[in-house]
């Protein structure tokens, strides 16, 4: 006893301390943070600066930086395939979530239209070689074998959960997604120069001296040098511009599949049943065929209306506003269907006895951040427009047309956010249990084999149909597993069609060209055209990226209804 005494009270066992790969695992994530923000900021300053005519940065600067990012960027690519095909054990995990086959089919889709964008622009800065740099010409060639082999890369290392040199591929994936960025900033600045250029011919405000709408730069050049005469150089000129778009959204696709790979470096996934849901085949006889219907008639429409407001623009003053009330017009029947449709989705949830997946995701937790931060954009845009119409002195339909518009554009924007988040969060289809049960525990089903139902007591022998079934044993274990379409999932797979369908016009129109903002006049009066250009030029992009990141979440949120 007094051993025991003596002995005093017994000390707790130390706590575990964590593994040093844990401990630097944030100071290795901060570490590429800080260079790929440095490496951003430095593309980004000269970028803008090459926009401005007073400012001695030009096109050549750009091209070179980006033509120097996008070399190391595959250097990197080649050096991460290599020790991954060499080292198997490198990626014990694949992440399951990450790189679905839609984000990915949409990123070999804009590649190949991005390929075909730098043969275009090879073609029109070889048609006058004697008076321009090199660096034009080898910048497309470098920029279609960048694309192809990081798509190559982002097909098969998508769900990579790699373990070994975490730090340098944390730095390699980010100095990569800063690539990517600064190839879409470049895009979206020559485009919105190319705006600025054709609004201010448009008022009969050029000088002696043009900004070039094919540079990158707002460097002034003189009318005679380097002129685009011939009939094919022209072509390349306007194709690639019109193919801008695509060259856009690859880069935001292959930013956002390099972010969850970044998230994915070193982490530990553990197999947890019910959670691997495999999407489905996309089969159309699972909806009612009204939101497909009513959506490709709209995107019809659209295409219509989208023809008939650049033709009637690019004429004469008369027919501007004409246009404009077409537009508009079009916009208020679009949204308002897509807020109605978004808001019956919500209610339709509210009868859903699916369970919430509050597992950890980082892909769907990067996909309802870039949904909220992109609708940003179009809401200042939007409270910009409704402020100048309020206050403005304008009283005429197109003022109401435009503020009806701008009110509808919040609402959607908040209602279809509202819905995909919520169906991102349901679990799949089976966790839903049916409404009656059937009493007998073999009704509805089909087995593959009719002889094993005499062992089987609570299932009594059913005939045997009269001719050789069709369906092979893994068809059949399909019928037994799919649970009966529920009229809730299918009124959900009508609803997300349709809007994915009108989100995919609605992607077109302000992509290809449609300025609503600067044909009409009223928020370029009531700001200045340099304050109201600069709202536009930098809240636009945001806009845009948003809709076709709604079509992809929409298109997973169908696959999973």
């Amino acid at each position: 006893m007094s051993e025991k005494l003596a002995s005093g009270p017994k000390e707790s066992p130390p706590a575990p301390q964590a593994e040093p790969s844990e401990m630097w695992k944030k100071g290795g994530r901060l570490l590429s943070v800080l260079l790929a923000l440095n490496v951003l900021l430095f593309a980004c300053t000269l970028i803008s600066g090459a926009a401005f005519n007073k400012v001695e940065v030009y096109d050549t600067d750009v091209f070179a930086l980006l033509t120097a990012m996008m070399l190391l960027t595959t250097l990197w690519i080649l050096f991460y395939l290599l020790r991954t095909a060499r080292c198997p054990d490198a990626v014990p995990y694949r992440d399951p979530h990450a790189g679905p086959i839609w984000l990915r089919g949409g990123l070999v889709l804009f590649g190949i239209c991005t390929l075909v964008m730098d043969v275009f622009k090879t073609g029109y800065y070889s048609s006058f070689f004697g008076c321009q740099s090199a660096i034009k010409i080898l910048h497309p060639l470098i920029q279609a074998m960048f694309v192809i082999i990081q798509t190559y890369f982002l097909w098969v290392s998508a769900k990579d959960c790699i373990h070994v040199h975490l730090d340098l591929t944390r730095c390699g994936l980010m100095f990569t997604l800063t690539t990517n960025l600064a190839i879409w900033m470049a895009a979206v600045v020559d485009e919105s120069v190319h705006q600025a250029h054709s609004y201010s011919s448009a008022l009969g405000n050029t000088s002696h001296t043009r900004i070039a709408p094919d540079q990158r730069v707002g460097s002034l050049v003189e009318e005679d040098s380097c002129t685009c005469n011939t009939a094919v150089c022209q072509i390349f000129q306007q194709g690639y511009f019109y193919l801008y778009p695509f060259n856009i959204e690859y880069s935001l696709f292959a930013s956002t599949m390099l972010y969850i790979m970044w998230k994915n470096v070193g982490r530990l996934l553990a197999s947890t049943p019910g959670h691997g849901h495999v999407p489905s085949p996309v089969n159309f006889r699972e909806t009612f065929f009204a939101g497909p219907v009513l959506g490709l008639l709209l995107f019809l429409l659209g295409l219509a209306v989208f023809i008939t407001y650049e033709v009637q623009v690019s004429e004469e003053e008369g027919h501007t506003q004409q246009a404009l009330v077409i537009y508009y017009s079009f916009n208020i029947v679009c949204l308002g269907l897509m807020t109605l449709v978004s808001l019956s989705g919500s209610v339709i949830y509210r009868f859903d006895r699916r369970v919430m997946d509050h597992h950890k995701n980082p892909t769907r937790t990067l996909d309802v951040a870039l949904l909220m931060g992109a609708s940003l954009g179009q809401y200042a845009i939007s409270y910009y427009s409704i402020v100048a119409v309020v206050v403005g002195t304008p009283r005429d339909l197109l003022g109401g047309l435009n503020l009806g518009h701008a009110l509808l554009m919040i609402a959607q924007h908040i209602f279809q956010n509202v819905f995909i988040i919520e169906s991102l969060h349901r679990g799949p289809p089976e966790a839903e249990p049916r409404d009656n049960p059937p009493k007998d525990p073999c009704q509805g089903l089909i087995f593959a084999n009719q002889d094993a139902l005499h062992s089987l007591p609570a299932c009594p022998p059913s005939p045997r149909p009269a001719g050789p079934s069709s369906a092979g044993p893994q068809e059949a274990v399909a019928i037994i597993l799919a649970p009966r379409g529920h009229w809730r999932r299918r009124c959900l797979k009508d609803i997300s069609l349709f809007l994915l369908l009108c989100n995919v016009i609605l992607w077109i129109l302000p992509a290809f060209g449609a300025r609503p903002h600067f044909s009409s006049t009223v928020e370029v009066e009531f700001y200045g055209y340099s304050l109201w250009a600069a709202i536009v030029n930098i809240c636009l992009p945001f806009g845009i990226f948003y809709r076709m990141h709604a079509v992809s979440n929409l298109l997973e949120v169908y696959v999973l209804s």
